[in-house]
């Protein structure tokens, strides 16, 4: 995501990079190129001068710091402005004093609604609720059946309801089969329309007086661009969002709508999704998305995503063995699988810090396929040679690379891996463990 955009400011930084001083001369260039940055982003021309104005005013008021590169002031400023531009600090869900909690989920048809209700229904189960679903879309044939399927996807309840039912009706009898069974969250896949009509939001103006929601959601993809902040737009003036959800961010290299939405409605985005798979919904961190658009990556998403596979005493025994030097095959297929359950390796590689100020790389350059034919090669192998590469001479090669299904060439390519990856891994874990020491502010990658 933000390919584009990120790529054109770090070009703007590493101009900055050799200049000795913030001159008014190469700070309103600066600004020039960040501007059409934006605009070439899709970014909402409001949004734009607003938040122009604000870099500048701030960039060319700003005293030259002797401690301070160009670049560093700008970044400090750019990246400062547009986490208040993204919502300032990450929006929590709301939940009603007396369960069930109401998420009402609006949007127009082809936006993710659905997937997004068992997504949001997988993310509550993780944080310890018991949440219900029910569809309430009595018009598209099968929309019901759907929301049933996704939520035995996910292991949660779906409320039935029979076939005649208005949407009004099925959303009380939903609520009240929560209140018998103990449910504390219910989550209602609205019906959706090819785009905003009267019809649709008369219904959802009467699900809201009726169910007194603790959050109204609009479920908007990103990919539509401005389309998607024009649609929220006009949802929040009709019912009063109180959330935004941006789905298939993931496929959006610009990033206009995500920029924009939160200024123009005043509605806060409060998740996004980040993939097909029904884990890949993100709690929105303004701060750690102005991090990523900016090139800095996001350490603290990756790390947390990293917590979900790796228990405490894996991570320590980790760190010894690389402390040691004790780092062996076996770990570092461990280590292959680990990341494969944290999600795609291209989003997990955007996460890193600088990732963006190189070119972006093609989605054939990290090839998934890859890994299992490593596991393959390490599989082949008896337990000493995992243990102790260096016992690993051509014969042995040749029959691991025959056991593998792959060539001797794959074999010395997969040991060259990871001797560098033993090496590369002990130096970031000498890197991260003074970081997180000695520095708890923003992460300067210059």
């Amino acid at each position: 995501m933000f390919e584009s955009l990120t790529e054109k400011f770090q070009s703007v930084f590493r101009t900055l990079r050799g200049q000795g001083t913030l001159t008014e001369e190469n700070s309103r260039e600066a600004l020039r190129q960040i501007r059409l940055a934006l605009l070439e982003a899709d970014v909402n021309l409001k949004v734009v001068k607003q938040l122009m104005d604000r870099i500048q005013e701030k960039v060319l008021g700003q005293e030259v710091r002797e401690s301070f590169s160009p670049a560093q002031q700008v970044i400090q400023i750019v990246y400062a402005e547009l986490q208040e531009v993204l919502g300032g600090t990450a929006a929590r869900l709301r939940f009603a004093s007396q369960p069930p909690s109401v998420v009402l989920l609006a949007g127009l048809q082809g936006s993710g609604k659905t997937t997004t209700t068992a997504k949001l229904a997988r993310w509550l189960q993780k944080g310890g609720h018991h949440p219900l679903l029910v569809s309430v879309d009595v018009y598209r044939p099968a929309a019901r059946e759907q929301l049933a399927v996704a939520a035995k996807a996910v292991g949660v309840p779906v409320f039935a309801g029979s076939e005649n039912q208005t949407p009004k009706e099925l959303a009380l009898g939903a609520r009240q089969e929560a209140r018998q069974k103990g449910l504390d969250v219910l989550l209602v896949d609205t019906a959706g329309r090819l785009h905003v009509d009267e019809e649709l939001m008369v219904e959802l103006a009467d699900l809201k007086a009726v169910l007194e929601p603790a959050e109204i959601f609009l479920i908007a993809d990103a990919m539509t661009g401005q389309d998607a902040v024009r649609s929220a737009e006009e949802f929040h003036q009709r019912v009063g969002l109180t959330g935004v959800v941006l789905t298939k961010l993931d496929g959006d290299a610009r990033g206009g709508a995500a920029l924009s939405i939160r200024l123009v409605t005043g509605a806060s985005i409060k998740f996004v999704g980040t993939g097909e798979k029904y884990d890949s919904l993100e709690q929105f961190h303004p701060d750690r998305m102005a991090s990523r658009i900016l090139g800095m990556g996001d350490m603290i998403t990756l790390i947390e995503k990293a917590q979900q596979v790796v228990d405490r005493d894996q991570a320590e025994e980790l760190g010894r063995k690389l402390r040691t030097n004790s780092f062996t095959l076996e770990d570092f297929r461990d280590q292959i699988r680990q990341a494969r359950k944290m999600g795609p390796l291209q989003q997990l590689a955007e996460m890193l810090p600088s990732f963006g100020s190189m070119k972006a790389l093609p989605k054939e350059a990290i090839d998934e396929r890859e890994l299992v034919r490593v596991e393959a090669i390490i599989n082949s192998m008896t337990d000493q040679e995992r243990y102790n590469p260096q016992v690993l001479n051509g014969s042995r090669r040749r029959r691991i690379a025959q056991g593998s299904g792959t060539t001797v060439q794959a074999v010395n390519q997969l040991l060259k891996q990871y001797d560098q990856a033993r090496k590369m891994m002990r130096s970031m874990a000498g890197r991260m463990g003074k970081r997180m020491k000695g520095r708890m502010g923003l992460p300067v990658p210059f």
